[in-house]
């Protein structure tokens, strides 16, 4: 199982807690560093689309509007915090974000 996140998003430390206390492995991957690449991009965004980006950010308020307007994966290359966080994927299995629906589906 992997989640991907930033460290210093509390709901994605919420979530790496949970997840081990309900007996998973989760290895953390760190959305800045090493830099995601447009590879590893891919499946993520086939999976969610648009959906990926999370709007509500500082890190959207302050894009140009050219950015604003571009694919999913040119955002998320540039600014990768763009995220919805965290998004846990195990196999082919994938959730965004820490909500009760997601919560369901690992606890």
């Amino acid at each position: 199982m992997i989640l991907y996140g930033i460290p210093t998003c509390d709901t994605c430390r919420k979530a790496l807690k949970a997840l081990a206390d309900a007996g998973h492995t989760v290895e953390f991957r760190n959305l800045r560093a090493p830099a995601m690449t447009a590879e590893d991009w891919a499946p993520l965004i086939a999976e969610f689309g648009p959906g990926i980006i999370n709007r509500n950010s500082p890190t959207w308020r302050g894009l140009s509007d050219w950015m604003r307007e571009s694919e999913p994966e040119a955002q998320l290359l540039e600014h990768p915090t763009l995220m919805k966080r965290p998004l846990i994927r195990d196999g082919g299995k994938m959730t965004l974000g820490w909500d009760a629906a997601a919560q369901a589906v690992w606890l």
